[in-house]
């Protein structure tokens, strides 16, 4: 009998002991929180859309991809060309283009590597403006680096852009459509930090949908993904540190052109990491105190916040859009 009072004693004794530890651990791990992970997150989705900018209106400035015939090039006159940028249509009549980046700065970044285009079954008369069309977006060694403090991500991997609605570019802004609806599918998306600083693999499952209110080009960018029992995610994978992570689309995100893509104007996505015992809550579009702002035309906002909280306690950290 006493030997199972004993037992059961030092039973107590190590479970109590290993919720102190656990605890413990858990206080440290809220403490050290930097949000790391979710400005990994905003940079990696915003440089992916910038990177689908670019295909969109490389494929719409070519009449055959499109699938116009051989009417003028009239997009480039409006939106201009792609500062930093060469297109190499060597392979067009295959449906294919080449976007060279030369390592030209602009907008702060400088770019550098290739993105491979190719209109799957181009050759059976697939065109970019036909619903259901597929562009395959293959990405080689493309980098980005902010000129302002020399931080870097790179690309290696493929994407499928599926055309939902059809039309183009080219449609919404000379042919009158109101709307362009595409999906972006892809799975071990290799995205490599600041050359040394780890490679997160990230699977990415949005819906961009792009309109031109008052002549302004806007994207609202939607999760479609699903993992683990969570819908609505824009993208699921590893982080830089190895650890597995979900980005769930709470608020749709907004964008467009005059603050640019790398500055949501609306948006809130909630970001789970395996290794951690608290989810980062990420909201876009605030001020410099954190506080949601209602983005006027012509204003931007100023970043956005990620919080974080364990027990009782919530932690916060302002981050501003670069």
């Amino acid at each position: 009998m006493k030997s199972n009072k004993l037992v059961y004693a030092l039973a107590l004794i190590v479970l109590s002991g290993s919720l102190v530890f656990t605890g413990c651990k858990k206080r440290k791990e809220f403490k050290k929180e930097d949000g790391q992970t979710s400005t990994d997150n905003r940079t990696t989705q915003s440089e992916n859309d910038n990177a689908l900018n670019d295909a969109n209106q490389a494929i719409s400035d070519q009449p055959l991809l499109h699938g116009r015939g051989g009417s003028p090039n009239a997009i480039a006159g409006v939106l201009g060309t792609i500062c930093g940028l060469t297109v190499d249509t060597n392979g067009l009549y295959m449906g294919k283009v080449m976007l060279n980046y030369n390592g030209t700065t602009c907008n702060n970044r400088t770019r550098t590597g290739s993105i491979r285009l190719t209109i799957l079954n181009y050759t059976s008369g697939v065109r970019w403006k036909n619903v259901g069309a597929v562009l395959q977006v293959d990405y080689i060694n493309y980098k980005i680096t902010r000129a302002s403090d020399g931080k870097s991500v790179e690309f290696n991997g493929t994407q499928m852009v599926t055309n939902k609605t059809g039309g183009t570019w080219f449609d919404l802004f000379f042919l009158g459509q109101t709307s362009l609806a595409t999906e972006v599918n892809g799975t071990n998306l290799y995205v490599s930090f600041d050359g040394t600083g780890g490679t997160a693999i990230y699977n990415i499952n949005r819906r961009f949908t792009y309109t031109i209110p008052s002549g302004v080009l806007t994207c609202t960018g939607e999760g479609t993904g699903s993992n683990n029992g969570i819908n609505n995610l824009e993208n699921y994978g590893t982080t830089r540190e190895g650890d597995a992570f979900t980005s769930e689309v709470s608020t749709p995100i907004v964008w467009n052109w005059t603050c640019g893509w790398w500055a949501p104007t609306q948006g809130a996505v909630n970001i789970k990491v395996n290794s951690k015992s608290f989810d980062l809550k990420v909201t876009f579009a605030v001020d410099a105190s954190g506080n949601v702002v209602s983005v006027a035309p012509n204003t931007c906002a100023y970043g956005f916040k990620v919080e974080w909280s364990y027990k009782k306690k919530t932690n916060k950290k302002i981050i501003g859009y670069v």
